[in-house]
C-alpha cells in the first residue's frame, strides 16, 4: 500500500495494491500496522456509508470534544471531491485545506484525522461513499463549518448551481464563527 502525505501532513492519502484478473479484483481496504505507522495509532468502532447522486454535497462536518472523530473515507462506487479543513486550535495550518479526487477505480482513501472538518461533494452520476470512524456518532456534539465560506477558498470543481445541500448544511457558520478544536493530549490520531 502506498501512504502519501498531504500539503498538511496530517491528512493521508492510501494507496492500496489492486490484484485483478478475469475472475475480477482483491485489495485490502485497510491494514493495522501499515495505516498506523502512517497516520498515528487508531481503534476504528464504527462503519458509515452514503449513496448519492451528481453535484450532492455533504459537509463540512466534524464532532466537538469528547466526540471529536477520525475517519478513513473511500468511495466503494463512483467519484467524490473530498476536503479537509484544518480547525484545530493553534494549528499552524489552521484554515487550511486538502483536497482529493477519491474514486471506485482507483481504490483511493483518505485519512482525515481529528480536529478536521470533513465534507465531499458527488463528481459521477453517483456514488456510494464508506468510512471508518475511531470516535461514536454523538449527534450532540455535532457540528459544521459552511462548505462555501470565502475564508476557505475551497475549489469543489462543480457549479454552485449544481451543489445540492442539506438544510442543515447550508446554515452552518463560518469559519471564524466557530470555537476551534483543542484536542485532548491523544492528539490528532
Amino acid at each position: 500500500m502506498q501512504c502519501t502525505p498531504t500539503a498538511i501532513p496530517d491528512v493521508v492519502v492510501f494507496q492500496p495494491r489492486v490484484f485483478g484478473d478475469s475472475r475480477g479484483y482483491f485489495l485490502e481496504t485497510f491494514r493495522k500496522d501499515i495505516f498506523e505507522a502512517h497516520a498515528g495509532k487508531v481503534e476504528f468502532v464504527q462503519d458509515n456509508e452514503s449513496k448519492s447522486h451528481y453535484g450532492v454535497l455533504r459537509g463540512l462536518h466534524y464532532q466537538k470534544p469528547p466526540f471529536t472523530q477520525g475517519k478513513l473515507v473511500r468511495v466503494i462506487s463512483g467519484s467524490v471531491l473530498d476536503v479537509a479543513v484544518d480547525i484545530r486550535k493553534g494549528s499552524p495550518t489552521f484554515g487550511k485545506h486538502v483536497t482529493q479526487v477519491l474514486d471506485s477505480e482507483k481504490k483511493n482513501m483518505m485519512w482525515v484525522p481529528r480536529g478536521f472538518a470533513h465534507g465531499f461533494v458527488v463528481l459521477s452520476g453517483q456514488a456510494v461513499f464508506s468510512y471508518k470512524c475511531d470516535n461514536y456518532y454523538a449527534p450532540d456534539h455535532d457540528a459544521g463549518v459552511r462548505w462555501n465560506d470565502p475564508a476557505l477558498g475551497i475549489d469543489w470543481t462543480v457549479g454552485q448551481h449544481d451543489v445540492e445541500l442539506s438544510e442543515k448544511d447550508a446554515g452552518q457558520p463560518l469559519l471564524d464563527e466557530i470555537e476551534p478544536l483543542e484536542l485532548d493530549k491523544g492528539g490528532t490520531r
